[in-house]
């Protein structure tokens, strides 16, 4: 079934249209009966509507979060959203950058979210957590009694996973591969990529090195976000915005594999 431009981004928006107003079921309907939500990347993913359901009484429901959308992407069944997201929680609020992820599938006459990977650093709201001094006790409290209570100490711990990944070594790394992307250099790319590397426009379609270069010599990098093993890049080119995803290895580091996500 193919997506409209409109109604891929209807679908979408009916996400923070059901938190706004704190309508959990209509929150949980927006998704699949198998869906998956991963948040934030690198974290145990969550599957199906119970899990989902309890992902909503954990992280949803008891904050305020608004969305500052930058721009929505669409390609295919598959819609990138780049903003800030601002969550306030026991009176606090916090804004940090972060891309979300959303494909799509049609399940009867609805379409509705598969997968859900929002891309944003736990490290970074962590620290922007501890600097607010008293202000984090109530939060840091609500937040661990929410943990467990609707996760368990494993579910927890599951979350806790989104700590690790490639972090400010990786997104250093990455950059250096995109000016190198940009300045035409194959060589270098090649160096960056390992073994097996995959390079796609979106999520299927093989992308050649001499096709990634020709995009990326008119791009210019913006904001880039480390979330698990995965750096995302905002892209400028020629008056369009386009976003890179890049999964890595660590040891020894190498890109395995990227996609080139530019709207349809």
């Amino acid at each position: 079934m193919a997506i409209s431009r409109a109604d891929a981004v209807a679908t979408v928006e009916r996400s923070p249209a059901a938190f706004r107003v704190h309508d959990r079921q209509a929150w949980v309907d927006v998704f699949t009966q198998d869906a998956r939500i991963e948040d934030p990347v690198g974290s145990e993913p969550h599957r199906g509507r119970a899990a989902i359901s309890r992902f909503y009484d954990t992280f949803i429901g008891p904050r305020d979060i608004t969305m500052h959308r930058d721009v929505d992407i669409v390609a295919g069944s598959t819609v990138i959203r780049d903003l800030e997201l601002e969550v306030v929680m026991s009176g606090l609020a916090m804004r940090f950058p972060a891309y979300l992820r959303y494909n799509l599938a049609a399940e009867g006459d609805e379409i509705n979210i598969a997968e859900l990977y929002a891309y944003w650093e736990m490290p970074a709201l962590i620290g922007q957590l501890l600097r607010s001094g008293p202000k984090a006790v109530p939060v840091s409290i609500t937040l661990s009694k929410g943990l467990l209570t609707n996760q368990g100490a494993v579910g927890a711990l599951g979350f806790l996973g989104g700590l690790r990944g490639t972090g400010p070594q990786g997104k250093r790394k990455v950059a250096q591969f995109l000016a190198d992307a940009r300045a035409g250099n194959e060589v270098a790319v090649q160096r960056w990529l390992g073994k097996g590397a995959c390079v796609t426009s979106g999520d299927d379609t093989p992308l050649s090195t001499s096709e990634f270069l020709s995009r990326m010599a008119t791009a210019r990098p913006r904001k880039l976000v480390a979330s698990g093993y995965s750096v995302v890049a905002g892209l400028d080119r020629e008056g369009r915005r386009d976003v890179l995803i890049v999964d890595v290895a660590a040891k020894p580091f190498a890109l395995r594999r990227i996609r080139y996500f530019t709207d349809d």
